[in-house]
């Protein structure tokens, strides 16, 4: 057992991979893989299911899907070399079981050297992946040359009951590495960060967390990675809603983390748990001459920066990895519309984004000024369109049958249903994505009109 004081360098990779894209999500893993080996990292951790993107759902249903994985895998190991690396990936299905299993796997010298599988699934929320994955039954403690790591995936260190404990006191683990897959809801990151540090203390170990970032639908992650000392220190953190490779020295002392063998811990793990491989691979090179790494403590940002982030992020994505070039949306002068074009034009530069605003004769000017005004100040192209024609034609079609009634709502949503058609047939014509600019009270309540102002690909707000 070495003793004294070691360094131990470790990268944390906080990337935005793409559901599917195995092809383009291999290249981002061998770039940062070649400029963390320019910084001496000897270990270098990616997210949670990096490789196949998250959440990879129904094609988890598909054998080829797999097997691809599985290839893009062994292409990645070959990349690991003079530095040991962590993704995750799916793994095929055992021979006794139905699903994959959603794993981390270690990739050193240039293969597959052991993989764990992610024991604790959570299937609520968001969550599904009871339904795609085969739980894990083995912890498991990576044994480099004497430091000793222990690797789990996401909810598995989240609940009270996860491995590490038994990581550490049973494998001797010094190190904990989670990559996760962790979606944003507001202030997540901070709470996030006190159960890492809470977790570093409980066990007496330096916590790695790796999270993913970027956009998937209607979900969003954050990344925040950070390392939490032993003491519960955060020594590390990486950036909000960017991608980041988060590089820190660690410093070990003695045969084990000193500071977690007066801590009591749990006797047992849970069930799933109890089971133990430890997997030993020769020592990883030490950083010699490699740059000196600055503690780098990257500031939370503020509520409303945040969420104002998290909205940018998961536009900008759900536009460019689903293919659209530039999209639309409708201008009326009030805030919501003005607020969806401002984050869109942040998200994809003015260039980007198409305004329309649609005058009818109930439109005031105040309202074509401000469009106009908006367009102007973010740069957007506007068209206008006026349809007081087609209004009209409109209700001279439904002239008979609607004789003898009152005027009401319903010719103040076939306004709003025109400006809806208006919109999507811009949008197959030119391939623009329609922005709905309706904010999430308003649908809440029913305040808006269906096929009209809910119109859309993707509700920004």
């Amino acid at each position: 057992m070495k003793t004294g004081t070691e360094k131990f360098r470790i990268g944390l990779a906080q990337m935005n991979p793409t559901v599917g894209d195995l092809k383009g999500n291999v290249r981002k893993i061998r770039r940062t893989i070649t400029e963390a080996k320019r910084l001496g990292v000897q270990l270098l951790a990616f997210p949670e299911l990096m490789l196949s993107g998250y959440p990879p759902e129904d094609l988890l249903l598909k054998p080829r899907f797999l097997a691809d994985c599985e290839a893009a895998l062994q292409k990645t190991a070959s990349a690991a070399r003079g530095i040991a690396v962590l993704v995750g990936a799916p793994e095929p299905p055992s021979k006794r079981g139905r699903n994959p299993f959603n794993a981390c796997c270690v990739l050193f010298r240039g293969k597959v050297a052991a993989r764990y599988r992610k024991i604790n699934l959570p299937n609520y929320g968001v969550f599904d992946e009871k339904r795609y994955f085969e739980a894990g039954e083995r912890a498991i403690v990576v044994n480099f040359g004497g430091i000793r790591v222990g690797i789990n995936i996401c909810e598995d260190i989240w609940l009270d009951g996860g491995p590490a404990p038994f990581q550490v006191r049973r494998g001797g683990a010094r190190i904990i590495v989670n990559i996760s897959a962790s979606p944003y809801h507001r202030r997540k990151g901070p709470e996030r960060e006190r159960l890492m540090q809470r977790r570093a203390r409980e066990n007496g170990v330096f916590l790695c967390y790796v999270n993913l970032v970027g956009g998937q639908d209607e979900l969003v992650f954050d990344g925040n990675s950070i390392i939490a000392a032993p003491d519960g220190r955060t020594i590390a953190r990486g950036r909000s809603f960017h991608e980041d490779l988060v590089v820190a020295d660690i410093k070990l002392s003695g045969g084990r983390a000193e500071s977690h063998r007066s801590r009591s811990l749990p006797e047992q793990a849970p069930e799933p748990g109890r089971t133990l491989e430890v997997v030993d691979l020769p020592a990883l090179a030490s950083p010699v001459n490699k740059p000196a790494i600055r503690r780098r403590l990257v500031k939370h940002p503020g509520t409303h920066e945040e969420v104002y982030e998290a909205l940018v992020l998961g536009t900008r994505d759900y536009v460019d990895k689903n293919g659209f070039s530039s999209v639309a949306l409708g201008l009326s002068g009030g805030i919501d519309s003005a607020l969806t074009a401002v984050i869109a034009a942040d998200a994809l530069g003015a260039g980007r984004v198409n305004g329309v605003t649609m005058p009818s004769d109930y439109t005031s000017d105040a309202t074509l000024r401000d469009a106009l005004l908006l367009a102007e100040n973010l740069g957007i192209r506007l068209f206008k369109i006026p349809i007081t024609g087609i209004y009209e034609s409109y209700l001279e079609s439904l002239g008979d049958i609607f004789a003898g009634t009152r005027m009401n709502s319903t010719e103040e949503n076939i306004q709003a249903r025109i400006r809806g058609n208006l919109l999507m047939a811009l949008s197959n014509k030119f391939g623009w994505l329609v922005l709905a600019t309706g904010n999430k009270s308003e649908v809440a309540v029913g305040y808006c009109t269906l096929y009209g102002d809910m119109a859309g690909g993707f509700a920004v707000l």
